[in-house]
């Protein structure tokens, strides 16, 4: 077979060719600093496909000034333009400076001792606005544990406390392995069935996490996890009390706050400094006990300190006739040296309801007025209750979840009215509510979980538009399961949701009553 004769190329072309090649690089030349204003006018996805082009332009499109200057006109911004007052003239002219750290949270994060990496955060943040995420489990027991295992989730460790494995640490990133463990008691000693759990949102280090635990026989115990170390150490175990079971407990050193099964609510301070040579904790001082007649499960306890003194908080729900449940709100303000300067109670139930707590309790509530009236909604028995002042967050088995903001100040308390929130297709079982109004939610069945941003509650118009149209909360669409488990069985959760910047844990129960934590990895 004859060959095709090659055509003959045109000189001109061949020209261009070589002058192509010859070109000049005139970027490279640039100094760091200009390449870094010349990136500071590019998008994200620019940004990422610079780093693609030389180990320079990886290390300069990295930048972690950039990204914190993405990170405020992506994130900050519209939460600045969203919040705005009336005396916010130039809201909608708010330039990046980095010098504006406030606004980013940057300074609580040097404060724990370590830098911002601008472009992880904006990596995590836009995942969290996508609901985009891994899925991993930990195995935590292979049958149902008897009474229920407890769960609390603080700074990228879980707790677990039962009545057989007694108190656990988890690592829920990397290896996601057993960190450390204690029995609750010792050989010979009748063992303890805990029935509360809390952690110490007053944490003086990332080295060491305080746990306090409340039993069934009215006692308590503080433990110590020493991360390094790898241990959990006893501080203080108080004796049994004769008001029954502690049903709720909330710590921040040094003070205890504990509920009890026959709705007695007892604030305890330990002193800071005495008894903490040999590694314990001296007799705390009770500062007050009060008996409620109108708490109601789901309850939940929280103490706030400032430098004027603090305040202890309990928050729960109350059954009413016509509208169905509501919550109140407790709050015990204290002085620094502990002397109780007020008690208030606010509810968010219209005055013209009468509670049942009032009346035989055999009466039942009816539903007289339709879910949709504006004069009165029917709120179904909470599930769940998170309070992290102000917001107010109850979920329910009518796949909605109920919001309230609470104002508290000198002289008075109270709770706005309740605002639904729509979005689950199944009975909600648990809720978690952030400071800034973060929030996640999670379904009883179907691993439906949601995730929301309620900062400023219902009041202004936007948040309301944004309910309107689904933009409130986001659903969280996994991606590979990285367990061993194909996810083909039916799997029940079990009220406990936590989650802080990084990560979301589910406890879920399969089948054989075997207890899970699910972990959704948002990095």
């Amino acid at each position: 077979m004859v060959k095709r004769p090659l055509e003959e190329e045109d000189d001109s072309d061949r020209q261009q060719k070589k002058l192509c090649l010859g070109a000049t690089d005139r970027i490279s030349g640039l100094s760091d600093e200009l390449l870094l204003r010349v990136l500071s006018n590019l998008s994200v996805t620019t940004l990422n496909l610079c780093q693609r082009i030389s180990r320079r332009f990886h290390a300069l499109a990295a930048d972690s000034q950039l990204w914190k200057a993405a990170y405020y006109e992506r994130f900050v911004r519209p939460r600045a333009l969203r919040l705005r007052t009336p005396r916010d003239a130039l809201a909608e002219n708010l330039p990046y400076s980095s010098k504006l750290a406030r606004w980013l949270d940057e300074e609580s994060f040097l404060k724990k001792g370590k830098e911002m990496n601008w472009k992880r955060q904006y990596k995590i943040r836009h995942n969290w606005a996508r609901g985009s995420c891994g899925v991993s489990e930990i195995q935590v027991t292979e049958r149902p544990p008897i009474p229920q295992l407890l769960v609390r989730f603080h700074e990228g460790v879980v707790y677990t406390v039962d009545f057989e494995d007694g108190l656990q640490a988890w690592s829920p990133r990397g290896e996601q392995k057993l960190v450390a463990r204690t029995l609750l008691s010792t050989p010979g000693e009748a063992q303890k069935s805990p029935t509360s759990l809390a952690i110490n949102t007053r944490g003086k280090g990332r080295d060491a996490h305080q746990i306090a635990i409340g039993f069934e026989n009215g006692a308590y115990c503080i433990y110590e996890l020493r991360i390094p170390s790898r241990e959990f150490v006893c501080l203080y175990e108080s004796p049994l009390s004769s008001s029954g079971m502690l049903s709720a407990i909330a710590l921040a050193t040094p003070y205890l706050l504990v509920m009890s099964e026959k709705q007695r609510l007892s604030l305890y301070r330990f002193e800071e400094e005495s008894g903490r040579l040999n590694g314990t904790l001296d007799p705390p001082r009770l500062l007050f006990s009060f008996k409620s007649h109108t708490s109601w499960p789901p309850l939940t306890l929280s103490i706030r300190l400032s430098g004027q003194g603090l305040t202890a908080s309990i928050a729960y729900a109350v059954p009413t006739y016509l509208s169905g449940w509501s919550v109140g709100i407790q709050e015990m303000c204290l002085n620094l040296d502990g002397e109780l300067l007020e008690s208030r109670v606010a509810t968010a139930m219209d005055p013209t309801f009468r509670s049942l707590s009032t009346v035989h309790r055999e009466a039942s509530p009816a539903r007289s007025h339709g879910e949709g009236s504006s004069e009165m909604q029917f709120f179904a028995k909470p599930t769940s209750l998170s309070y992290s002042h102000p917001y107010l967050l109850v979920s329910h088995p009518d796949n909605t979840l109920t919001l309230y903001l609470v104002t508290s100040t000198a002289s008075s308390l109270s709770i706005g009215a309740g605002r639904r929130l729509w979005g689950h297709t199944s009975s909600v079982s648990g809720a978690e509510v952030g400071g800034r109004g973060k929030a996640v939610s999670v379904s009883c069945r179907g691993e439906e979980l949601r995730l929301w941003e309620l900062e400023g509650g219902m009041a202004s118009a936007a948040m309301r538009r944004r309910l309107t149209s689904g933009e409130l909360s986001i659903p969280v669409r996994p991606g590979k399961r990285a367990s061993r488990d194909d996810g083909s069985e039916l799997a029940v959760a079990k009220g406990f949701v936590g989650f802080d910047e990084e990560n979301v844990v589910v406890l879920r129960e399969k089948s054989r009553g075997r207890q899970a934590l699910v972990v959704y990895d948002f990095t």
